[in-house]
């Protein structure tokens, strides 16, 4: 029963989102709501950006539904699982309420980042006044248990990292969606292994919305105008859901399920691309005397068109990369110490960029040479 709940939840998602978004894409194309290319942009033409409006109202009507239909069919949790399950839901609901809105005022007139910054941390106080938040690293560095005075702010500032991580990521068609939903689907095994259906039934649901926005998002006409982006509206939620399942898996809680060994790096190795991407960036702009906030073409994906691939290649590239890290993280960790693992990831991340690098270079070279041939004949 449960997993046909997961799975009803899934699907509920699916239909809603596949009805609304063509009716947003339409709205979209006649107040004339786009995304306008630039010099940093990769699409040429203006192309709708509300995608994301449908996410979290998708989400939130599948998932009360289903688990309305649950409580009424006598499956509910039990009064220790719903304590958590409660308050945890709720003022995620909240917090989501102000990111949506948050969104939506972004992408129709523009919103600071101070602003967001300010909204991002308060949305992300709401986990640990709920009873949600990292108390354990699981040995990492040789740190295990952590206090609240510790453990409340890092997971703050990990929540509003990750929003902002996936919100970067959201350069090419298909990535920021691509990558959350392989992290979605990872996640929905990963709490149903546990018997945590109901943050199963939110994964799924979640997932459900992306795949008919990651068909119009990737597969759809813009010559058409059939093709949509899920702007900030989106990534901020998506991002803040994601952070959410991450830190639910590796909090240690006896009353709801049983201590995992290296539950922290595998529940954020599912987000080990945009992370990664955004770290890297940063401390690049810094270097650069740049302001660590001011958007440039250096993301993982920039470098992956620099060295010649198509966007949609190196999309399916870096899902495939993200999908693997993951995969391996979790077959090996219980053979591997944690902070090794955690090790190998960054050692493999340097070592595919010192690579890209390489490849840029050559290419660059390669085109000098041929333009200064073709002046001197």
């Amino acid at each position: 029963m449960n997993i046909l709940f997961i799975l009803s939840t899934f699907m509920t998602s699916v239909v809603i989102a596949r009805i609304l978004i063509p009716r947003i894409l339409l709205i979209s194309l006649q107040k004339k709501l786009f995304d306008i290319p630039d010099a940093r942009k990769v699409h040429k033409k203006a192309i709708p950006r509300l995608g994301g409006v449908s996410f979290f109202p998708t989400v939130l009507f599948a998932y009360c539904l289903v688990y309305a239909f649950r409580m009424l069919l006598d499956s509910e949790p039990s009064s220790t699982y719903t304590s958590y399950l409660l308050p945890e839901m709720l003022l995620f609901a909240c917090g989501m309420t102000m990111l949506y809105l948050t969104g939506i005022a972004d992408d129709l007139v523009g919103v600071r980042y101070r602003q967001k910054f300010v909204i991002q941390i308060l949305c992300a106080s709401l986990f640990p006044l709920s009873g949600l938040w990292i108390n354990d690293l699981y040995g990492l560095f040789g740190i295990h248990a952590l206090s609240p005075y510790v453990g409340i702010p890092f997971t703050v500032l990990t929540v509003v990292f990750i929003t902002n991580a996936i919100n970067l990521i959201d350069g090419i068609d298909g990535l920021a969606s691509g990558l959350s939903s392989m992290a979605l689907l990872i996640f929905t095994f990963l709490f149903s292994s546990k018997g945590l259906w109901s943050y199963a039934m939110l994964s799924a649901g979640t997932f459900g919305v992306l795949v008919p926005f990651f068909y119009y998002n990737v597969f759809g006409s813009a010559e058409r105008d059939r093709k949509i982006f899920m702007g900030d509206t989106g990534s901020l939620t998506l991002g803040y859901t994601l952070s959410f399942l991450a830190i639910k898996y590796c909090q240690v809680n006896p009353d709801m399920m049983p201590y995992t060994e290296g539950a922290f790096v595998i529940a954020f190795s599912t987000l080990i691309i945009p992370a990664f991407d955004v770290i890297r960036v940063v401390l690049v702009r810094v270097r650069n005397g740049k302001n660590p906030f001011e958007p440039d073409r250096n993301h993982i994906h920039h470098k992956l068109l620099a060295i010649g691939l198509t966007p949609r290649k190196a999309m399916t590239s870096l899902l495939l990369m993200s999908c693997t890290f993951s995969l391996v993280n979790i077959v090996l960790m219980p053979y591997v110490n944690n902070t090794l693992m955690l090790l190998a990831d960054i050692t493999v991340w340097i070592v595919l960029h010192l690579w890209w690098d390489r490849l840029i270079a050559e290419r660059k070279k390669a085109e000098s040479e041929r333009l200064s041939d073709h002046q001197g004949l």
